[in-house]
C-alpha cells in the first residue's frame, strides 16, 4: 500500500519509513502539503532506470514521431568552404 508521509515525520521515523517501501512499494513524502519526494526500493529504482535507455533500435521502431533533424540543412553548421 502507497503511503504519504509528511517530510517532518518521514525525517522522524526514516528507518520505519525505509522498511514500509521495501515491504510495501513506494512511499511518497511532502512537503508543505506538495509531493516533493519518493523513496522506492533499490531494486525498483534499477529497474525503472533500466527501462528509461533506449538504445537506437527502439529509437528506430519508436511509434511517436521523430521531428528533430537529424543531418542540419546545409550550411546550418556556420561553416564556409573556400574555394581554390
Amino acid at each position: 500500500m502507497q503511503r504519504t508521509w509528511q517530510m517532518r515525520e518521514a525525517k522522524a521515523r526514516f528507518g520505519e519509513l525505509l522498511r514500509k517501501s521495501l515491504a510495501e512499494g513506494p512511499q511518497i513524502v511532502t512537503y508543505r502539503g506538495v509531493e516533493t519526494a519518493v523513496v522506492v526500493p533499490i531494486e525498483q529504482w534499477r529497474r525503472m532506470e533500466r527501462s528509461k535507455r533506449r538504445n537506437i533500435k527502439d529509437w528506430l521502431l519508436a511509434p511517436e514521431a521523430r521531428t528533430e533533424t537529424l543531418v542540419p540543412p546545409k550550411g546550418a553548421m556556420g561553416l564556409r568552404l573556400r574555394r581554390t
